[in-house]
Order: C-alpha cells, then structure tokens, then sequence
C-alpha cells in the first residue's frame, strides 16, 4: 500500500520540476517572454503553498481511498488538459490543476505511512519515501531534458499521462482505507485566509527574482499578516475542537524542533539547487541537458542512500545520522563558496553528492521523529503543516540567495566590474549565506533526541 503512494507521490513531484528545461522552446512555441513562462513554475509552487494547508482538515473528512481518487484525478485532468493546451492561459491552469493534485499526495502519503507501519520499520519506510520525494526533483530537469531531444514541450506530459493513469488504476484496485474519517464543517473563513496568507507569501517571495523589490516586500509583509489572522482563527477554534489546521502540534517540543530544521535545510538545499545551474549555464556554459546529467548522480546518491538512513534509524535513532548529516551539508556549501571559472566538474559532482548525502542522512530521521512525536490524530495535521513548510521554506530559500546573488552582481558591475566575474562573485556570496544557514542545521540537530518516544517523555514532563 505504501509502495503504491511512493509511486503516485514521485510522478507527482517529478512534475514539479519538469517543466524548467522546457522553457527555451515554451518562449518559442508560444511568442512569450521567458517571465511568462516562468509562471509555469511559480504557479505550480504557489498552488502547493495555498492547498496544503486545507488538506490536515481534509485528510481526516475524507477515506484514504477518496483521498487517493480526487488527488490522482486533479493531477490527470491537469496533466492530460496540459498536454493538448492551445494557449499559454490554459496551460497555466493545467498546471494549477496538477499541482492541486500533488498537494493533496504528499500529506496523504506521509499521514497513511504514520498509520499503517509499526513505529519500528518507520525509518526503514521513511527512507523509501524519502527517495521519492528527493530523487523526483532533482530527476526533473535531467529526464525533461531527454524526452526534449526527442520532440516539442508537449511529449512531457503525453510521457506522464499513461503512467499516471496506470498508477491510479493499480492503486484503486489495491488500495485500503486506514483510520476513521470525522464529520466536521468546515470554516471558509480560515479557508480563504490560509490561501490568501501561504500564497501571498510564496508569491512575494518569488517576486524577488527580478522585480520591485518595494512590491514583493509589500506582498510578503501582507502574506505574513494573512497568515497571523489564520493562526489566530485556528487557536479560536481549537477551543470548539475543529481547526482547519490543528496548532496544537506545536506544542510537541521534538515535532517543532524538527520542524525547524527541515525548514533551514530545505532553504540550503533549494538555494544551492537554484545556483547551481545558473552557475554551470550562464558562468560555464553548459547546456540544460549536461547541467541536468550533472547534478543527477547527487540526486541519485540521495535517494539511493534513503532506504539505508532509514534502517539504520530503526536500529541506532536518529541522532546519530542527523548531526553528522547537519556537518557534511555544512561542508559541501562550505566547498561551494569557492566556485571560480575554471573549478574542475569532478569537483562540481563530488560537491554536489555530498550536500545530497548529508540531506539524505538529515531528512529521513527528521521527518520521522518530528512525525512520530504526534498522536495519530494529529497525523495529517503535522504533515499538512510540514508540506506547507517545505513549500515557504524552498520560497524564501530561492529568494535570498537569488536577492544576495543580484545585489553582489549590481555593486561590482557599478564598480566597472565585468558582468562574467560580478555574477560569480555573487553566486559565491550567496552560497557562503547557503553555508551559514547550514550551521542553524548543526545547532538544531544536537536538540533532536534520538527516538520520538523519549520525546513524548520529555513532553510529558514538561506540557502536561
């Protein structure tokens, strides 16, 4: 059952990605500019952002069947409607439509697992679906890349569709309900607000990248109020027992702590897979598809590693993977911070599977104790407010290094340096803020315990 919903979660991720090496021949195919096509991303990001945290409420309605069905069902409808889209508008909504659908897979992914594997094969299954919630971005651009030498932008989803719609198929067939569903109304006010306020900030954020910056810190700034009226309302309605999103998992010291550092390492890691190819195309000239071929065996490394992370946190807990992880990710970024012009591709690739090792090695056991320190009930709430998360998180990531890249860039080239050496000189100062961020890894890390169940202990003694 779980190996059902890894599945149909890494073809719904992959999607995620997938689009970014087709935007050269989008522009081209469609007369628009590369801003415009770029909305194909950010929509997808922002739909993310706005639906998850709906779904914690959703997930208990609803059975994990019609979970499954409306989830696969959006992302079908999406993909196929995508895939014969005569204007760049309604392409734009299928990928509303699919992101919609992907939304809704990852917390329903997360929450069966909780429910369903013994909390002794927990990191071994975590692992599993670590590899294919890692492995599918960064697979993303390097099988778009291939599928393009191949034919137009639209064979991407003519390739998707068919195994999509196989996968949906086999899981209704094998697919079982777990957990009891509740009937609760649902408040259209936190609805509303929770769109508004997650959306408007993941927009504001991504507004950063090349546009007024006094705009996009307004939008933040009005995201960021949404979102303290949204919390507001969900603490009110704790009190009468039917919160959109339940805020009493904040109060699990472990699960808040692991939080935390999912939080920072995702900004990392999202910042330095946003330099990277910027670096290896417009510094070193490589095309998308090499760029691609070259951060895949990091990609591969991470997920491979997953199914092993996780079994050895079944057998020693989680803090033992997680600090060693914390300083290998400190070390790659650290090793990033001296790109030059002429910095050997060995070197890239060594760079690069190492920050995907160190994350392998962090994620697995974090998102399995920060998970493992709820009640079931608050299951689908603590990966709702995960996935929402991650979502800012890969945001604000982007937005910072690519502000700090920007501003760098701008002050040299007004100094009379050339545009080649002002980039690079930015990209280094953005990942040195990648290698700080990394060191809030390290110091969350030592406040993880090693098992989730000492962490209920703890949270006895110091909540009740």
């Amino acid at each position: 059952m779980v190996r059902l919903l890894v599945l149909a979660t890494f073809v719904v991720i992959l999607n995620e990605t997938i689009m970014i090496n087709a935007i050269p021949r989008l522009m081209d195919a469609m007369h628009i500019t590369e801003q415009t096509a770029q909305w194909l991303s950010t929509a997808f990001m922002l739909t993310m952002a706005a639906v998850i945290p709906i779904t914690g409420w959703f997930l208990q309605r609803v059975s994990t069947r019609s979970a499954y069905t409306t989830a696969m069902t959006l992302f079908l409808i999406g993909t196929a409607l995508a895939a014969v889209a005569p204007t760049f508008a309604v392409l734009l909504g299928a990928r509303i439509v699919q992101a919609s659908g992907t939304a809704v897979m990852m917390p329903l992914l997360m929450t069966t697992l909780m429910q369903v594997v013994p909390e002794s094969d927990r990191g071994r299954v975590m692992g599993n679906v670590t590899l294919s919630i890692s492995v599918a971005p960064a697979l993303g651009p390097a099988i778009s890349g291939v599928i393009l030498q191949f034919g137009s932008w639209r064979l991407l989803f003519v390739v998707v569709l068919p195994i999509a719609a196989l996968i949906t198929w086999r899981g209704l067939k094998q697919l079982q309900n777990v957990g009891e569903t509740q009937v609760s109304v649902i408040d259209w006010f936190s609805v509303v607000t929770a769109a508004a306020g997650f959306g408007g900030l993941v927009y504001g954020l991504s507004r950063f990248e090349g546009g007024d910056v006094r705009v996009a810190a307004a939008i933040v700034v009005a995201g960021l109020v949404l979102i303290a009226v949204f919390v507001f309302r969900q603490l009110k309605l704790q009190k009468l027992d039917m919160p959109l999103m339940d805020l009493r998992t904040l109060s699990r010291r472990t699960y808040t702590v692991a939080l935390i550092l999912m939080s920072v390492a995702f900004m990392a890691m999202l910042g330095s897979m946003i330099l990277l190819p910027l670096y290896l195309q417009n510094i070193r000239g490589l095309s998308a598809l090499q760029t691609g071929l070259l951060v895949m065996p990091g990609g591969l490394a991470m997920g491979l590693l997953g199914p092993t992370v996780g079994r050895l946190f079944d057998k020693f807990g989680g803090r033992v993977l997680v600090i060693p992880g914390a300083i290998v990710i400190s070390l790659a970024l650290a090793g990033f911070t001296q790109v030059s012009m002429t910095m050997p591709y060995w070197v890239i690739l060594a760079l690069h599977v190492l920050l995907m090792l160190g994350l392998a090695a962090t994620f697995t056991p974090v998102f399995t104790l920060g998970l493992g320190a709820l009640t079931p009930q608050l299951y689908s709430h603590g990966s709702s407010i995960l996935g929402t998360l991650q979502q800012v998180s890969a945001a604000f990531g982007t937005a910072l290094v690519v502000t700090v890249m920007s501003a760098r860039a701008d002050a040299l080239k007004a100094e009379g340096v050339t545009t080649v050496l002002a980039n690079l000189d930015g990209m280094r100062l953005a990942f040195i803020i990648g290698a700080v961020l990394s060191i809030a890894v390290i110091i969350t890390a030592v406040l993880l315990p090693a098992r989730a169940d000492n962490a209920g202990e703890l949270e006895g003694a110091g909540m009740h």
